[in-house]
């Protein structure tokens, strides 16, 4: 199984466009240590051509440029991208799908229930792309078995619930579903070998833990250093915990949960433009390489 870091930055990326703080400012003009980085997706391949694109950000086309593997150019039109996995509705995640309507068959979609319904009701967006290559809607159910992608026949996924919102414009933003976010467990049939994957993790939780000990890789958020990173900076009126994200530092933060999995490759994605660790000489990343904890960046790639 092969793994691609399309974007590791959480919404808005790095630098966000509208963002002045210390990291934006000085990723822009080359006084810190620090990579720019666009919104968080993967792609997950195996021995062939084709690709698994989990969750379609709206840097989607910048990234298929960096990542030439996804134009294998076998037709006069053609993608290495075979599906999408969406995890949640999340306007990062999810608008980068408008970018492939060109695709000249359906667009195969995997997601839930939830996630379909909010991407026809409050950001219709299959709905509009009805009118371009259509999409091609298959169900996943949370913590349920395993399932599997036609063109990539060696991979199994396993989705797994999480708790957390639904999208501010969701019709049940205030009612939280089974469904509205989930994690995966992508498991190479062959080998193995598994990759646990949850960018948005607010909460570790029984069918999390046991997620987390069957997995060789795990690639989980990474989005905050700590619970108050925004309120402190003035950025926003919301704590990491409100928008569904488990801070890295403090009792019972990632780093805590991480270190009790020392013989995992632990890679952290999803960064938020604010969090220290973005500054590649900062006692917060140097505290991550201390507990061989990775901070994803783009174009990142591995093979188990």
């Amino acid at each position: 199984m092969k793994i691609r870091v399309l974007g590791s930055a959480a919404g808005g990326g790095f630098p966000q466009w509208n963002c002045n703080c210390a990291n934006c400012d000085g990723v822009r003009n080359h006084s810190i240590k620090a990579r720019a980085r666009t919104q968080s997706s993967i792609v997950v391949g195996g021995a062939g051509l084709d690709w698994v694109l989990i969750n379609a950000s709206p840097d989607i086309l910048t990234q298929i440029k960096d990542n030439p593997v996804l134009q294998p150019a076998r037709h006069a039109r053609d993608s290495g991208i075979a599906a999408v996995v969406l995890m949640d509705a999340q306007v990062d995640h999810v608008t980068g799908l408008l970018m492939l309507r060109e695709r000249n068959s359906p667009l195969p979609v995997y997601a839930t229930q939830q996630v379909f319904s909010d991407l026809k009701t409050g950001l219709p967006l299959v709905n509009t792309l009805s009118h371009y290559c259509t999409v091609s809607e298959q169900l996943i159910q949370p913590d349920s078995q395993s399932f599997g992608i036609p063109a990539l026949p060696n991979l199994a996924f396993t989705p797994i619930s999480l708790s957390s919102k639904a999208p501010p414009y969701s019709p049940h933003r205030h009612d939280p579903h089974p469904g509205d976010n989930i994690g995966l467990s992508i498991t190479d049939t062959q080998s193995g070998k598994t990759v646990f994957y949850a960018p948005g993790l607010g909460a570790i939780e029984p069918q999390v833990e046991r997620a987390m000990q069957q997995a060789d890789v795990l690639l989980v958020d990474g989005t905050f250093w700590t619970d108050d990173e925004m309120l402190r900076l003035g950025l926003s009126a919301k704590r990491a915990t409100d928008m569904g994200h488990l801070a890295l530092s403090g009792p019972g933060g990632m780093i805590e949960v991480l270190k009790a999995y020392p013989t995992k490759r632990r890679i952290l994605i999803h960064i938020n433009n604010t969090n220290p660790i973005l500054r590649e000489d900062s006692e917060q990343a140097l505290e991550l390489a201390q507990c061989g904890i990775e901070v994803a960046f783009d174009g990142m790639h591995f093979e188990i």
